[in-house]
């Protein structure tokens, strides 16, 4: 393990190891986790493959350092995923790291510190936006706040989605208020905020928590109109985790749950103080607002899009080897489920594209995505997953429960008898296992099912989505009808 002064004098150089982030983590944070209060997540046997299947993330980009890191004047190999897109050849520069960074996991993680690098990447240089009411200080801090987590590669995650116990009551109304986390005093070095907030994936594995505008607010809620990054081992932040699903294995068996469960959880702020330094808004509704509905999802979108169109294409070949073997690849049901799966990777990859094609200044140059094939998009890849989950079920069947372990292989007894009974088509029994392993993995184990659910609402709902859809399509101006009756009138 590095010490910390050759830890300090590697971030300083921009995009860390792996060693170097699992050493950032030995600190005070308060993680808890089945009734236990973890002392150090670095040596918790509980998180172990968790933090290993982090940690060789960070080693990834710079196995792929080609198209994982651009070259910052400043901080040497950077994590493209800092970068601030100020052209369309920014934009593409972006994609080929992204969709690198999403093949270490088949698309599997859906909160890698990519994730929210892009969106502070994109908040700060969007200068008009934040200083909308004249706030250019908090602008600043934000502005400063990204050079820090491009320098330091920090990997952060975010908690925006208020907590509501009554759904008898608005978002923020009666008791939901008093859940949402809210500006409740102020100190001479900053703020102070308390209540709590959801769903921060990745949180006891992250550096810092970031809030920032994920629902729109109204006027009056200045308490709750809020945007600050702070670290995560802050006094009085509490993070709260669900089961954990990562098992103690090795790839053969299995391959996504032993180092891939990034673990979600619910963030509690016990009356925590915010450094001014990193309050980035404080009590405007209003830049509030414009944050969350000018560019920031167009920008975003890029990237859990081509997560998406990677797990799709993963998907597709997995499911094409099993049927392989399985000797049920040439049969017509099989086919058309396979031809399904590759359809819903293409559209992804069209749409990104069309996304990219239309690319243009959002202002004070910077460049994002064309927003309506993302909104086209939002509500439709959820969809599409469980769907590929149901394909997978039915193309494996019975065979998804009927797959040896890799220690089977080594006994002499009956590692014959697997290679008689449980062989592929065409390959032999290790293979088959293999590949119906990782299939289960996929989808049907603890952190499939849960990854599932984390695909169904992680861009929110899909009716709300799909009316979010209708409410972009109508800012456009529709007169194909009265076009079309007017060409009929004049024609006939």
């Amino acid at each position: 393990m590095l010490s910390r002064a050759n830890q300090l004098e590697e971030v300083a150089m921009g995009a860390r190891t792996g060693q170097a982030y699992v050493e950032g983590l030995r600190d005070d944070r308060e993680v808890w986790v089945n009734g236990e209060k973890i002392q150090d997540v670095t040596t918790h046997p509980l998180f172990a493959g968790s933090l290993a299947g982090m940690a060789a993330y960070f080693d990834w980009q710079h196995r792929f350092a080609g198209e994982c890191l651009f070259d910052d004047s400043d901080l040497g190999p950077t994590g493209v995923s800092h970068l601030t897109p100020r052209s369309r050849d920014d934009l593409d520069r972006r994609h080929r790291g992204l969709e690198r960074l999403a093949r270490y996991s088949a698309g599997m993680l859906g909160r890698t510190p990519d994730y929210v690098n892009v969106t502070f990447a994109g908040f700060a240089g969007l200068r008009d936006v934040w200083t909308l009411n004249g706030d250019e200080v908090r602008y600043r801090h934000l502005v400063a706040f990204q050079r820090e987590c491009a320098e330091r590669d920090l990997a952060l995650t975010h908690t925006i989605v208020h907590p509501t116990i009554d759904r008898r009551f608005p978002d923020f109304e009666g008791p939901n208020h008093d859940l949402a986390l809210r500006k409740v005093g102020e100190t001479a070095n900053g703020i102070v905020v308390k209540g709590c907030r959801l769903l921060a994936t990745l949180g006891p594995f992250a550096d810092e928590i970031a809030v920032y505008p994920g629902t729109p607010i109204g006027a009056e809620a200045t308490d709750m109109a809020l945007c600050f990054s702070i670290p995560t081992a802050t006094p009085g932040l509490k993070i709260l985790c669900r089961d954990h699903y990562g098992v103690d294995g090795n790839p053969f068996d299995h391959p996504f749950s032993a180092h891939f469960d990034e673990q979600d959880a619910f963030i509690i702020f016990d009356e925590v103080e915010v450094p001014k330094e990193r309050v980035f808004i404080d009590g405007d509704p209003a830049v509030y607002n414009r944050v969350r509905d000018h560019g920031w999802m167009p920008n975003i979108m890029q990237q859990t899009c081509i997560r998406a169109q990677v797990k799709l294409e993963f998907a597709y070949e997995l499911c094409t080897r099993m049927a392989q073997a399985l000797g049920t690849a040439g049969r017509p049901e099989v086919i058309v489920m396979l031809g399904e799966i590759w359809s819903y990777a293409e559209l992804v990859r069209a749409a990104i594209r069309a996304a990219e094609a239309d690319a243009h200044d959002w202002g004070n140059g910077t460049w994002f995505c064309a927003g309506a094939p993302f909104v086209a998009l939002r509500p439709t890849i959820p969809q599409w997953m469980i769907r590929v989950n149901e394909i997978i079920k039915a193309i494996g069947s019975h065979n998804l429960l009927a797959t040896p372990a890799r220690g089977d292989f080594s006994d002499p007894t009956i590692a014959p008898l697997i290679e008689t009974y449980l062989r592929a088509a065409e390959t032999g029994a290790a293979e088959r296992a293999r590949l119906f392993r990782t299939a289960w993995d996929f989808m049907g184990s603890a952190l499939g099912s849960r990854v599932e659910l984390y695909e169904q609402y992680y861009l929110g709902s899909t009716a709300r989505c799909y009316t979010l859809a209708h409410l972009r399509a109508r800012t456009e101006t529709w007169n194909r009808v009265p076009e079309f009756f007017a060409h009929m009138d004049e024609t006939f």
